[in-house]
């Protein structure tokens, strides 16, 4: 039997827009801003990891009982929980507003979405499997 050890989650490297950037990088540029460029800071992704780690031990602990100690499903079920608390990061996240211009071109003011890809894109696997 497999023993998964290894939970990752987020823009995983397959991710791509059409035009061939990875997601992952557009969406450390929107967490950690660009200021040469005019982007500021919009930390949704350290911030879900600040506000929720502190709950995934616990967790994980209560899912192996519940789940007879199977590391696998255990981390696929942790895997699906964390990838909706960073969506739901995503959408929580409102500051800093977007510039004007920004703005008129999506027609919304909802910062961290324009096509909702990167809101799409994230997901997890477990040992390289991804769900």
């Amino acid at each position: 039997m497999n023993k998964p050890s290894l939970l990752r989650v987020g823009f995983l490297e397959g991710a791509k827009y059409p035009d061939g950037t990875p997601i992952g990088m557009i969406a450390a540029i929107q967490n950690y801003g660009a200021p040469r460029a005019g982007i500021p800071p919009r930390p949704f992704f350290t911030n879900m990891i600040a506000e929720k780690k502190k709950e995934w031990p616990d967790a994980i602990a209560n899912l192996l009982k519940t789940n007879n100690y199977d590391a696998e499903i255990t981390l696929k079920i942790t895997g699906a929980s964390i990838a909706g608390q960073l969506r739901q990061s995503i959408v929580d996240t409102n500051e800093p507003p977007l510039k004007e211009a920004t703005i008129r071109r999506k027609g919304f003011s909802k910062p961290l979405v324009d096509t909702k890809r990167m809101f799409k894109s994230i997901s997890f696997e477990v040992n390289g499997k991804g769900k």
